[in-house]
Parts: structure tokens; sequence; C-alpha cells
């Protein structure tokens, strides 16, 4: 969502800064639109950098022998690094 929401806020402020030419005296819509560019670069860019960053997991097993039984057990664990 942060890469198509950089793009947009990219092709809007290009819109309002380059391609229209309405004059309210209230809004200055080129300085709008130079916003809206610049926050989409910074959108984009951290979206970019947020989906290639390494998700990293850590996976111990370990194999022991029950005492009552005499069988095998065999245990898995998976540490996800998602609780931040």
């Amino acid at each position: 969502m942060s890469l198509g929401g950089g793009i947009f806020l990219i092709v809007v402020g290009a819109i309002l800064a380059f391609a229209i030419n309405v004059d309210l005296g209230w809004i200055d819509l080129h300085m709008v639109g130079y916003i809206c560019l610049v926050a989409g670069v910074i959108v984009t860019i951290l979206g970019i950098v947020l989906m290639t960053r390494k998700r990293t997991s850590k996976v111990t097993r370990s194999t022991s022998v029950d005492p009552n039984t005499g069988r095998r057990v065999d245990t898995t664990q998976r540490d996800d690094p998602t609780d931040y």
C-alpha cells in the first residue's frame, strides 16, 4: 500500500505543481503540489526500504528420549521476530 500511496502522491503533486494554472487567493496550489511530490517520494522510498528488509527466523530442533516409554521425541520451535 505504501508504494501505491507514494506514487499517487507523486502524480497528484505533479499535476498540482505543473499542470494546473488556477490562481486561488487562499491557497497556493503550486506549493501544495511540491509538498505532495516530496511526501510521495519519501513514502515511496520508505515503502521500498520496508519491502526489501529481510525477515529472519530461527528454528530450533531437539531430540530426546522419553524415560517412561523409551521413545524418541523430536521437538521443533520456531522463533519469529514479528513482535515489535
